[in-house]
């Protein structure tokens, strides 16, 4: 038996069957986790969602940005935006199945000493009140007032963490933290705005994995999201966005030795630049 996770696949499907063949993957003893982001932008969403749901008791996954967007889209609480690939699967008949499916996973898991999400987690938060905060979140998508939380959901505001903030404006933060964050200034505050590479932050920010004193208790964070960040692997973090959807690579790692896989895209390079919506 064997674990992986998979970075970012965004509706990529022809990619991921090839790097499960790669190595090998035995859905009957082997365990993939995904860190977000399935299905948008990428030209083939429905089949890997639906290769996901029909592997569910093998595939786990943790919810990134462009699936909750999926999720506002299919429920009719926002428009497809420009650059949106969503059009077969809301016209699926097993539609509304994958979407009620997708509601109810959560933001971070733990597998041992290994955390996945999507974007990342606050150094403020312990692993355990980031569990906490995903279950926050995780009961309100599960209930009877999901649409209404949905609907509220796009915003940057608030920024900055606070224990006792309550309600849409709580949950919309941990969202953000946990499907968006990349950069944060030295009190912790997002700035949801820069996406680039490392080297050219402004001199105010600093990747949120950066962050010195973080709370993340010796656990290793496994996330994707962040493309132009690429394949970084360090004891504390590994990052597996590697770009496929832009022309890239879909990469994995084996949590048991650290071996990467990779699978170069077929996506022509016209994917490139497409805007962002929750981005």
């Amino acid at each position: 038996m064997a674990n992986y996770v998979i970075g970012d696949i965004q509706g990529c499907y022809a990619e991921l069957m090839s790097l499960l063949n790669s190595f090998s993957f035995n859905p009957t003893v082997d365990k993939a986790y995904l860190v977000g982001d399935l299905v948008n932008r990428g030209p083939n969403s429905l089949e890997v969602l639906r290769w996901v749901y029909a592997n569910r008791e093998s595939v786990r996954m943790v919810l990134g940005n462009h699936d909750l967007h999926f999720l506002a889209v299919g429920y009719g609480l926002v428009r497809q935006k420009k650059g949106d690939t969503l059009s077969a699967l809301l016209a699926a008949p097993d539609c509304n199945c994958l979407l009620n499916w997708l509601r109810i996973q959560p933001l971070v898991r733990q597998v041992g000493q290994y955390i996945i999400v999507h974007a990342g987690l606050l150094p403020l938060w312990t692993i355990g009140q980031a569990l906490t905060f995903s279950s926050e979140v995780g009961f309100v998508l599960a209930g009877e007032g999901y649409c209404e939380f949905l609907s509220k959901l796009y915003g940057n505001q608030p920024a900055k963490w606070k224990p006792d903030l309550m309600g849409v404006d709580r949950l919309r933060l941990i969202v953000n933290i946990c499907t968006r964050m990349r950069m944060v200034d030295s009190n912790c505050q997002l700035d949801l705005g820069f996406k680039g590479e490392l080297s050219d932050a402004p001199a105010n920010l600093y990747a949120w994995f950066d962050i010195p004193n973080n709370r993340n208790d010796g656990s290793v964070l496994v996330f994707g999201h962040w493309s132009a960040l690429g394949l970084l692997q360090r004891d504390d973090i590994i990052a597996l966005d590697t770009g496929c959807v832009w022309g890239g690579a879909l990469t994995a790692i084996r949590l048991e030795d650290k071996q990467v896989f990779q699978v170069p895209s077929s996506l022509a390079p016209q994917f490139e630049g497409l805007g962002a919506h929750l981005n």
